[in-house]
């Protein structure tokens, strides 16, 4: 099957649609479907064959963030050329209504167009302002899927109609390593944060918060900071007695990232909200690592209630304080965590989510041919029925 993927952010920005498209495409490969992937460029990006020049992306606020974006003349010209040359049997658009490439190819598209969802808010005043736009997009969609339940309730709100319910997958295998990063004093415990620095929205400052208290409680801790930002600035903001136990490594590949969390006995995830899924606790159980995160609805969703991760209420950081102390100093706590972890990641395995996607693109296209309404119906149905 040739299949055509849509990510609407630059290829270099770290983040889980991108990651999702990622390795979305390579297990599509693997599987032996060709497979091209359209996305926002850099100049200087290197990036693998299959992957299409979109544009070069400029950074604009959008879903509580700055994402890299590309649009205008030109990228709707790359989106149709694109698109002809590529002959799809499928186009797989991923947030179809990011003013990005992904909106560009729900115009311009032809034939069975996939859309998926993958973030949620309690309301938009941009999909709200903008509905009617966003009405001409979805018309031409013909299948769509969200990555979570908040996802769905995002989509049905907002524009109506349903979705099948089918999850971020991670490359488990990939996480799978004994290797260490220098920048982790083996001798110590450990505690690793990745994400951008600057982004409100994914807790650093609550981490930080709660730092004081565990440093008091474990003084050799060691916390690794992963990911974009300015690093100055983050550590003068420390308390000056927790800035001995502060390690900053900026941001790192996708194999270090792997090793980041093999290295460390504790992955803290401090979001405080703008998460539908949360790709990264499941990269972090493939792993190994015990996870403790915020109570977000998607957090407490990939953990099972708490059954695979330990989660403190949100935005507290005393809360975050109490059970980071706990999970540093008790490992029989966290060798049951990572136990129970290794179970519940393997439900997001690609090898097994890449089936229900495959499905989706079975209920829109045969043999590289439209299939019937009802036949439609009926394989969705199905999915619908699992999800």
């Amino acid at each position: 099957m040739r299949i055509g993927l849509v990510c609407p952010y630059a290829w270099d920005a770290p983040g889980g649609v991108r990651s999702h498209v990622a390795d979305l495409a390579q297990t599509l490969i693997a599987r032996g479907h060709e497979v091209s992937v359209l996305a926002p460029i850099d100049e200087s990006d290197d990036v693998p064959e299959w992957i299409v020049d979109g544009g070069n992306p400029v950074s604009v606020p959008y879903n509580g963030s700055v994402a890299k974006l590309s649009f205008g003349v030109k990228a709707t010209g790359r989106v149709r050329r694109w698109i002809r040359d590529g002959n799809f049997d499928v186009l797989h658009v991923h947030e179809p209504l990011a003013p990005s490439l992904s909106l560009l190819a729900c115009w311009v598209g032809r034939g069975p167009i996939v859309a998926t969802w993958h973030s949620s808010s309690e309301r938009s005043r941009m999909l709200s302002a903008s509905f009617y736009i966003a009405q001409t997009a979805m018309e031409k969609v013909t299948a769509r899927i969200a990555v979570s339940e908040d996802a769905r309730r995002f989509l049905v709100g907002h524009l109506g109609g349903d979705a099948v319910l089918i999850p971020n997958g991670v490359r488990v295998s990939d996480f799978v390593t004994d290797e260490r990063l220098e920048a982790f004093d083996s001798s110590r415990p450990s505690m690793v944060f990745l994400g951008r620095m600057d982004e409100p929205r994914k807790g650093l400052d609550v981490l930080v918060a709660a730092l004081p208290a565990i440093v008091e409680r474990v003084p050799n801790v060691q916390v690794v900071i992963v990911g974009p930002g300015d690093v100055e600035e983050q550590r003068d903001s420390l308390d000056p007695s927790v800035r001995d136990n502060v390690v900053y490594l900026g941001r790192v590949s996708d194999a270090d990232k792997a090793r980041a969390f093999a290295s460390a006995d504790v992955y803290v995830a401090p979001h405080t909200g703008g998460e539908s899924f949360g790709i990264v606790l499941a990269e972090a159980m493939a792993a190994s690592t015990a996870v403790l995160a915020s109570d977000l609805p998607a957090f407490r969703s990939v953990l099972a209630d708490g059954a695979a991760g330990r989660l403190f209420p949100t935005g507290d950081s005393a809360a975050l304080a109490a059970a980071a102390v706990d999970l540093l100093i008790n490992s029989d706590a966290r060798a049951e965590l990572v136990e129970a972890g290794r179970v519940r990641v393997m439900d997001f395995d690609w090898d097994h989510v890449v089936d229900d996607v495959l499905a989706v693109y079975d209920s829109v296209t045969v043999n590289g041919e439209h299939v019937t309404e009802d036949l439609r119906g009926q394989l969705v149905g199905r999915l619908m029925g699992r999800s």
